[in-house]
């Protein structure tokens, strides 16, 4: 088994040195490439770069530093780049497991993430963060953490499986490799002074690390205040105009595209049309699914997109290295190919398709023509961690049925309309018929039953809502990836399919399923904390396309219906969700009724 040692710079300087002088050889040497320069912009032709124990020595003609035992590897006709930073995502997002998902990213280009693990925070708390902490500094992918900030992500609007308090960050801060705060949702908090929210920030700024944000709002006051109050990046932008205004306030800018929510377009208009300097602004994945990872790519596919707007390749590069790099304090090793840093490099046949030939972490090439050629190693969740379900009993046809509290034959209710591709939700009323005093569903209104179940203490609090925009005709969905709490979720047409889904997933140990008819379409189990598989990635993808193909059949035509229903329960982004406690208004930020009686 490989053991990826990381060496500092201060324990290699010497040797790096020695060779840039030639009076010790390189490792390996890269010859005739053209490198991506990422500090000025250029693309510079015929080039070398020698690598020393793990770190770039020297870049130029390195004839000099070749010896006996230095791996030469001819990089004619390709472009040399530097690895790509994601500086905001969501590993649990993917249902893979840490190792799972650097087997998927490090092809694609991607050797470096900034990680924020608050799915797995608000069902265990700071021992999940930390087993995904250290399942990750085992890999050739380098894996930086953000400490979640806002576990539960409200404090009077659901119940998490968890909590965080500001002593549990300060603590976690001190772990080596965990380089800021995670993205701070509970904006409100801030702007009006919460302690807990203040006391989390005040601790991140005095251990000098990053305050990542999380603001939906267009609120310009509340955005200052935000950004006052020590909070320093959001990747919750969805239009040009709010990008360039948090550019010119001096917010570094997440520009998101993941697998459900497709914000490039718009927002690089910014670099685009607006033309801003962007050394502050970043490309991120957010959330991406297993199938976008396979099929289309992870950072690459968002650098590719960014070209595709018309954002200049090496821009595009930039703003996935060195501007990440420095956002979190780390140029000092990463986001470049000059001297002294990191080697961890890419091999490019062709820049508008930024599909990596090579790549190399630390001087370790770890995908070539086609192929992982290094060992990964083994990690183990302990038997608690794979024991997440606690419902109180075993849920029937009736728990789903919502009771009118008038007498009339119809009546009007608040419903949740998702968004194609979005991260929001619009509030929507519908006028639905009552039988036996029970509220219905209308397919021809599009507006289906939707349910949240406490999944973590087992106090059998169950709420009941309803929803638009899937298009089901049939059957029945749930999932335990419920953002952030990650309670049980459970949408469909069909009481007795919403039980038996619901039940299924009880003792699957987690996951997300489709029903109809009284059976089960398809299902992903995720052991791990109900919310990332233990299988592997081939496997888990060929689960999420038979999930996919499950969704269509019971009517959903939407991209990447099960992302968009995971954010559902998620009430710190606008307009309505639901929770286990109700359904909750998120621009008041309180429970409201479903009836309007």
């Amino acid at each position: 088994m490989t053991q990826y040692k990381r060496n500092k710079l201060v324990e290699v300087s010497g040797k790096l040195a020695k060779v840039a002088m030639g009076s010790a050889y390189a490792d390996v040497v890269i010859k005739n490439g053209t490198l991506v320069n990422v500090y000025s912009g250029e693309l510079i032709a015929h080039m070398d770069v020698a690598v020393a124990e793990g770190r770039v020595a020297f870049v130029g003609n390195a004839d000099h530093t070749i010896g006996e035992q230095t791996v030469v590897i001819d990089a004619a006709g390709k472009y040399i780049a530097p690895g790509f930073l994601d500086g905001h995502m969501h590993v649990e997002s993917t249902m893979l497991s840490v190792t799972e998902f650097a087997k998927a990213a490090l092809p694609k280009g991607t050797t470096v993430i900034f990680m924020d693990p608050h799915e797995i925070a608000n069902v265990f708390g700071s021992e999940g963060v930390k087993l995904m902490h250290e399942e990750g500094q085992q890999l050739p992918l380098k894996v930086f953490t953000t400490f979640p900030s806002c576990v539960p992500a409200t404090t009077d609007l659901e119940d998490a499986g968890a909590s965080l308090e500001v002593k549990d960050i300060e603590e976690g801060l001190q772990w080596e490799n965990v380089v800021g705060l995670g993205e701070v949702m509970n904006f409100p908090g801030v702007v009006y002074g919460d302690p807990k929210m203040c006391g989390e920030i005040e601790a991140t700024i005095n251990s000098g690390k990053a305050v990542t944000g999380h603001f939906p709002s267009e609120d310009d006051r509340m955005l200052q205040a935000y950004i006052a109050s020590g909070v320093t990046s959001d990747h919750e932008t969805v239009t040009r105009e709010q990008g360039l205004h948090k550019v010119r306030m001096g917010m570094h800018l997440m520009i998101r595209e993941g697998s459900a929510w497709h914000d490039v377009k718009e927002v690089i208009k910014v670099v685009t049309e607006d033309k801003v300097n962007t050394s502050n602004i970043s490309l991120v994945t957010d959330d991406v699914s297993p199938q976008t990872l396979v099929e289309k790519g992870h950072l690459n596919h968002v650098v590719r997109r960014a070209i595709e707007e018309g954002v200049d390749p090496v821009t595009a590069i930039q703003m996935v290295t060195i501007n990440v790099a420095r956002y979190f304090n780390l140029e000092k090793d990463l986001g470049s190919i000059t001297p002294g840093k990191c080697a961890d490099i890419l091999l490019l046949d062709d820049l508008q398709k930024v599909e990596p030939v090579t790549v190399m972490t630390d001087g370790n090439i770890i995908f070539d023509q086609g192929q992982i050629v290094a060992d990964f190693p083994t990690y183990v969740y302990p038997s608690h961690i794979r024991s997440s379900m606690n419902v109180k009993r075993e849920l029937t046809a009736q728990d789903f049925q919502l009771a009118s509290r008038g007498n009339d034959e119809r009546t009007s209710v608040n419903v949740i309309q998702v968004i194609e591709n979005s991260a929001r939700t619009a509030k929507m009323t519908a006028t639905l018929s009552v039988e036996d005093g029970i509220i219905q569903p209308d397919i021809q209104q599009d507006v289906v039953r939707l349910a949240c179940i406490e999944r973590h203490r087992g106090t059998g609090e169950i709420s009941l809502g309803f929803t638009s925009g899937f298009q089901l005709k049939s059957g029945a969905v749930a999932s335990t990836v419920a953002h952030d709490s990650h309670n049980l979720i459970v949408m469909g047409i069909d009481e007795q399919d919403m039980a038996l889904a619901a039940n299924e997933l009880v003792k699957l140990g987690g996951g997300t399923i489709v029903v109809e008819n009284g059976r089960v379409l398809a299902q992903v189990p995720l052991t791990i904390a109900g919310l990332m598989s233990d299988k592997s990635l081939l496997e888990v993808v060929d689960e999420v396309a038979q999930l996919e193909g499950a969704w269509k059949q019971i009517g959903c035509p939407l991209n990447a219906p099960f992302m968009t229903f995971s954010l559902i329960a998620l009430p710190v982004i606008p307009e309505i969700r639901i929770s286990n406690r109700g359904i909750v208004d998120v621009t008041q930020f309180k429970l409201i009724d479903v009836e309007l009686v």
